[in-house]
């Protein structure tokens, strides 16, 4: 729970001054933004994992490189799907500017993410062996 919560709270601390630059919004209206988005994901998520689930218990797949594969492009597909109305209606731009930053937001948290997580192991790591 601490890590989801650090992860989505130092993204949005970096994300929303940055997106604010790029799109001439306000912080404080990219920060709601992206706060949306970020509650959007962790909530698609959640369904979207639910439905593999079961589709896997229903059909009998094994979960192979291939369908791992195609399980994060369906997840990244759906979150893209439900989140470009939103940035559109949000910042009141066409759908083909908001597919063009959301694509800014996923080219952003693929390095932040990695890096995120290293750095938090690193931390982790260091707070265990120092009990």
């Amino acid at each position: 729970m601490f890590h989801a919560l650090a992860f989505e709270v130092v993204a949005i601390v970096i994300s929303a001054p940055l997106a604010a630059w790029i799109t001439g919004q306000s912080v404080v209206s990219m920060g709601v933004l992206t706060a949306i988005i970020a509650t959007i994901a962790v909530a698609w998520n959640m369904l979207y994992n639910w439905a593999f689930d079961r589709l896997q218990m229903s059909r009998g797949f094994a979960r192979t490189y291939w369908v791992r594969a195609a399980h994060a492009v369906g997840f990244e597909v759906g979150l893209i799907l439900i989140v470009i109305p939103l940035i559109a209606v949000w910042l009141d731009v066409s759908l083909w500017r908001a597919l063009v930053l959301d694509i800014g937001l996923v080219l952003f948290y693929l390095p932040y993410g990695f890096l995120f997580n290293l750095g938090y192991d690193k931390i982790r790591e260091g707070l265990m062996t120092d009990r």
